[in-house]
């Protein structure tokens, strides 16, 4: 009798631990692979960077050391000091940290970090992202994910053409109260400056919800038609884009079909003040009062069609 209750006792136990191991198989958590959107519609991933690997990789990417103003005076000197990799706080991911500071340095009243990936990384057409967490824009930072002509050096501006996947911060977003729900995509382009006339487009979003306190997903679509912008589309598959642009035009020397056909590299910014802010004084830039802002980046892919 007692060998049979024995038996019985040692089988619930097996069965018990076998239990307990089958549910703490289910409800593991997948690993994040850090897909993005993925390969899809015959998109296959070409180049990505994961800032996981403790340091930039310079054959990737250039940080820019300057305090131009961008040509919109901006606030800020670029230094290469307020570019690094670490980890953000809530999530744990590995990412590039881009830092802005408000401090005194070569004549300008902040600090902040630009890097580009001109002459290292470079594509025509394609599905470009990143995955980032922004900054509290308000007031006065203008974080930024952009492209620009890799004949830069040699054509100029605007004439190598500009797309600006991302932006946020601006004027509009500050006077209507909706900064961390307001941000635009745009496109620049043109023979010269023109004094400021040069031809542009840009178009603006006000979400019913704010995107500055979790990663979200911005995306390209860049073929020979078109230029398509999207938020999150590795959540929300088939949204419409928030920006579109046909680029066929090629009729006179304003047509974006002259410029947008060849090309770009990869931008990652943020701006403190500016024109597009509004702020062109350092005592209103309201986002650094509390000390430094971080713009986190998880990941930049970039995926083209198989054919």
């Amino acid at each position: 009798m007692k060998f049979m209750n024995y038996n019985i006792f040692f089988s619930l136990l097996l069965i018990i631990f076998a239990a307990c191991g089958s549910k703490n198989k289910t409800d593991a958590k997948p690993e994040n692979k850090e897909v993005g959107s993925g390969e899809t519609g015959n998109y296959k991933l070409v180049w990505e960077d994961l800032f996981a690997d403790g340091s930039l990789n310079k054959n990737n990417w250039t940080i820019e050391v300057n305090g131009d103003g961008g040509g919109n005076n901006e606030l800020q000197y670029y230094k290469e000091e307020n570019i690094s990799l670490g980890k953000e706080p809530a999530t744990g991911k590995s990412c590039l940290i881009i830092t802005a500071k408000k401090e005194q340095y070569l004549g300008k009243s902040a600090t902040s970090g630009r890097l580009i990936t001109k002459g290292k990384k470079f594509f025509k057409y394609g599905k470009i992202e990143a995955s980032i967490k922004l900054p509290k824009t308000a007031n006065g930072l203008w974080p930024a994910f952009w492209m620009m002509g890799n004949d830069h050096s040699t054509v100029g501006w605007p004439k190598c053409g500009e797309i600006d996947i991302l932006e946020m911060g601006n004027a509009n977003g500050i006077k209507n109260g909706t900064q961390d729900k307001y941000f635009n995509g745009a496109c620049h382009w043109g023979p010269d400056w023109n004094g400021g006339a040069y031809p542009n487009y840009a178009k603006a979003t006000t979400l019913n919800y704010g995107i500055q306190d979790d990663f979200h997903l911005f995306t390209v679509i860049w073929d020979e038609n078109a230029i398509k912008m999207y938020l999150d589309l590795d959540k929300n598959p088939n949204a419409q884009p928030y920006f579109e642009m046909a680029i066929t035009d090629k009729a006179n020397v304003n047509s974006p079909g002259l410029y947008f056909h060849k090309d770009n590299f990869i931008l990652l910014n943020l701006a403190v003040g500016g024109h597009f802010t509004g702020i062109l004084n350092i005592n209103q830039i309201t986002a650094l009062n509390n000390g430094p802002a971080n713009m986190y980046v998880d990941f930049v892919k970039v995926y083209q069609k198989t054919n």
